[in-house]
């Protein structure tokens, strides 16, 4: 992928160190991928991303904090996913509450913020002539949220979030189940133990003195990356981000905790009594290799083949020859300190989550033997690239331009990875995913999970089952 530096913003005075990077050349086929890109670095440490896309009058702002839940203390889970809620509540200049109502005044879409294990992300898309409005208020919150943080504004964003947690984890089917997983899997004081909403009690334990210090701590100038994506003048987006953002403080990059990573030497089972999900599931999950480093692609393909789609291995077995769940799925968490790779099924009515169990370990241990064929392969591929250039078709929101560089940017340090990222997928073999499975998905390495409801659902008939060949 090219990067460039347009001459209009040298002369603007562009840092000596913006630099012009030459990115390996595309792929016949893969011109549509094409991703040029500028990355420079102001005084104060913010890296700066443009990446001009005229097709549409609008402009994509997307700016990543390099802080998650990761970087949680002790004591303090959900802090991060806080801490977002909180970037919406004003700041010196802007007034209680009417962030997210004044850019819907001047047009904005895909506007939202999101916290993640490994980074907090604010982004939104703006008519072109209105790029100076969003980056003037993002710039405020960055440089001057304290000035309007009170103890008020904290106690409201707390009640919200442990509503969200009561509505995304507590009350939904086998949500206190699968955090149970989690924590097993990643047991404290691992940074990852909390999940991302937090505790209930920690949530409570926050103040304002927690958020003051998590802010000049992680939000600052030398912490963030900010994008620029879409149809605008790269001299004068350069002129408005030194107007808004170069006089902001400057600091040192804060360290990220450094943690070995995690191994298991036995398998363990949790049985959970479910009280809200209806039927029992099952879900096995290993540790996995972290977010673009070996292995990782091919984690991510075989839970392509093993989950997606009436075509899956997963679901041709379970779901229409054994005829024993209603569901079934697959996934590679890519995360950046370490994944986890789950394969989950719920259950027909009728049918118990140690059968259940049985037939999954048939399926994986047929691929272990034998692998996926190259017709497999070739599909998971293709859903990767297709999914890939469905994304770069919008300048913002989730998968669009910005958040791609953004996402090398964060875990590579490049923003230009997109061509390196396809390669670790063409890289995939039928014989790479054997000596996977047989590396790192073997039954002893595993957390097991059984949620099953203490009594059948009402009125659920046992399900026929089929003669066994």
């Amino acid at each position: 992928m090219k990067a460039f530096i347009a001459a209009a913003a040298l002369a603007l005075g562009a840092p000596a160190f913006a630099q012009q990077h030459e990115a390996k050349p595309l792929s016949p086929g893969r011109e549509a991928l094409a991703l040029p890109f500028e990355k420079y670095t102001l005084p104060n440490g913010l890296e700066v991303l443009l990446a001009r896309d005229a097709k549409l009058p609008v402009v994509a702002v997307n700016i990543w904090y390099h802080v998650g839940s990761y970087e949680e203390q002790p004591g303090r889970t959900g802090f991060a996913h806080l801490f977002e809620h909180m970037m919406f509540q004003g700041s010196k200049h802007v007034p209680d509450d009417v962030h997210i109502g004044l850019l819907e005044q001047l047009g904005a879409t895909d506007l939202n913020g999101t916290t993640s294990f490994d980074r907090t992300n604010y982004f939104e898309t703006v008519p072109s002539n209105q790029l100076a409005t969003a980056l003037w208020l993002e710039s405020d919150r960055m440089g001057f949220l304290l000035d309007a943080l009170d103890e008020k504004k904290l106690r409201t964003q707390q009640e919200v979030v442990k509503n969200e947690r009561r509505q995304t984890l507590e009350t939904r089917p086998y949500g206190l189940a699968q955090e149970k997983l989690w924590q097993t899997l990643f047991p404290a004081p691992h940074p990852y133990f909390g999940k991302i909403i937090g505790s209930m009690a920690d949530l409570d334990a926050a103040t304002v003195d927690d958020v003051k210090a998590f802010f000049r701590t992680w939000y600052t100038p030398a912490n963030a990356t900010l994008a620029i994506v879409g149809d605008f003048d790269p001299a004068q987006a350069r002129a408005l981000v030194e107007k808004y953002f170069a006089t902001l403080q400057g600091s040192a990059r804060p360290a990220r905790p450094q943690v070995a990573p995690l191994t298991r030497a036995r398998e363990q089972v949790i049985r959970h009594d479910e009280k809200v999900g209806t039927l029992p599931l099952v879900s096995m999950a290993w540790l996995s290799p972290p977010y673009l480093t070996e292995g990782d692609a091919i984690a991510d393909v075989l839970a392509n083949v093993l989950g997606t789609g009436k075509s899956s291995r997963l679901y041709k077995h379970l779901v229409v020859d054994k005829g024993l769940a209603q569901s079934v799925s697959a996934n590679q968490q890519s995360l950046g300190a370490q994944s986890v790779f789950t394969v989950e099924a719920v259950a027909r009515p009728g049918v118990s989550s140690d059968a259940l169990a049985k037939e999954l370990d048939v399926v994986l241990d047929t691929l272990r033997r034998e692998g996926p064929t190259p017709a497999e392969l070739d599909q998971a591929r293709t859903r990767f690239e297709t999914q890939m250039l469905a994304g770069l078709q919008s300048v913002g929101s989730f998968g669009g331009k910005a958040d791609v560089l953004q996402t090398y940017n964060h875990h590579k340090g490049d923003p230009g990875f997109l061509m390196g990222d396809l390669e670790r997928y063409d890289a995939v073999t039928p014989e790479s995913v054997r000596a996977f499975m047989r590396e790192s998905l073997q039954p002893q390495q595993r957390v097991v999970l059984h949620a099953v409801p203490s009594a059948p659902a009402a009125g659920s008939p046992p399900a026929p089952q089929k003669e066994k060949p």
